[in-house]
């Protein structure tokens, strides 16, 4: 496999919900994981994996936003989906249980993982991607460079008083989406809506502490009336261009409205390569060969041509996060593979810079102006 020099930053992975539901170790490699869950139910709640250790290595992926999420119980999909609240108080109970988690991968393995609290924990791990690698021994075992993780809130119903967030943000968090579906802050995928006082009240306590805000999955209605009130920074983590799926009704995606509001602002969009937002049509059990990778580049040229130079489009894949190896284009088996789409890239006139930008060069721009010095 032929990997760029270039760095990767993936705005979106779902690790956390994945090591408290189905005991995934992210320090071990893809084959490891997928043998691992050969026999079990887990591909079949949530596909095989396409994150490991040695991907991370092999991709080059420097940082990845790692998140925090849990689902109201109304969409549980089953017995297996523990990660799930009825109340506000459950919720913030299965946060603290995620983030704790993220707490022991790093104090366990700090050689392969470190919370990124601020530019100067960012700039240690970029620091240590420039270093060469020490020659494996059998002594050492497998040897990498450090994979940096900025935690982000997916659904903000953890938060269960604005005046907790002061807490979240001394245990790491530095982004946060108010939705999922919708929340009693805004509307978000299936259940449309504005932002409420609430959300509001939300979006205005998290500017005063420093957090960016992530429109990923948010009604467009609360998406336009946070481009127009909030004053710090904002991205959109995963989400894809809804002119490109016209002939789906759901609330999910992009439109250009939001898009437009978001170059802007200066902000980025991490697209995902999750065929059933990249192809209208397209549902699981059908061929990967359907959804080539192009299609996926499609996704992010439009986010450039909108904003007319490739400075806010990004990397977003949401993996592990309800969808596994059936649902990605066929040319991707794990993370490590998002470096193909730089052929795709260069075909369609972009430049070497334009493709460091997307691949992570843009994150990490987003990182130096948001997070705190020390």
């Amino acid at each position: 496999m032929t990997v760029s020099h270039n760095l990767l930053v993936d705005a979106h992975e779902d690790l956390a919900y994945n090591m408290r539901t189905f005991g995934r170790d992210y320090t071990r490699s893809v084959a490891e994981t997928r043998r691992y869950e050969t026999n079990t139910d887990i591909p079949a709640f949530n596909g095989q994996t396409l994150l490991g250790w040695d991907a991370y290595q092999q991709g080059r992926v420097a940082v990845v936003f790692s998140t925090l999420f849990a689902g109201p119980v109304r969409h549980k999909g089953g017995e297996w989906d523990t990660q799930t609240y009825e109340t506000f108080d459950e919720a913030h109970a299965l946060y603290k249980a995620q983030i704790e988690a993220y707490h022991r991968l790093v104090d366990d393995h700090p050689d392969k993982y470190r919370l990124i609290y601020t530019r100067s924990d960012l700039d240690a791990v970029l620091a240590d991607w420039r270093k060469p690698l020490p020659e494996e021994t059998e002594e050492t075992g497998p040897v990498g460079h450090t994979v940096g993780m900025v935690v982000l809130m997916e659904n903000a119903e953890g938060v269960r008083a604005v005046s907790e967030l002061e807490e979240w943000w001394s245990l790491g968090v530095r982004m946060i989406g108010p939705a999922w579906t919708g929340t009693r802050y805004c509307g978000g995928t299936k259940e449309p809506g504005p932002l409420t006082k609430d959300g509001y009240a939300l979006l205005e306590a998290m500017a005063e502490l420093g957090f960016a805000l992530d429109l990923s999955h948010m009604d467009e209605r609360a998406a336009l009336q946070a481009l127009d009130t909030f004053p710090g920074h904002m991205i959109a983590s995963h989400a894809n261009a809804k002119a490109l799926l016209e002939d789906q009704t759901s609330n999910r995606q992009l439109p250009d409205a939001v898009i437009e509001g978001l170059v802007g602002r200066g902000g980025v969009i991490g697209l995902v390569p999750f065929n059933i937002f990249l192809k209208s049509g397209w549902k699981r059990g059908d061929e990967r060969e359907l959804v080539p990778l192009q299609t996926y580049v499609n996704h992010i040229d439009y986010v450039c041509q909108i904003a007319g130079d490739a400075k806010h489009a990004a990397i977003g894949t949401d993996f592990d996060g309800g969808f596994g190896l059936d649902c990605v284009p066929l040319e991707i088996g794990t993370i490590a593979d998002m470096h193909k789409i730089v052929p795709l890239l260069v075909e369609k006139g972009y430049s070497d810079a334009d493709v460091s930008a997307i691949l992570g060069q843009n994150w990490l721009r987003i990182l130096q102006e948001t997070l705190p010095e020390h």
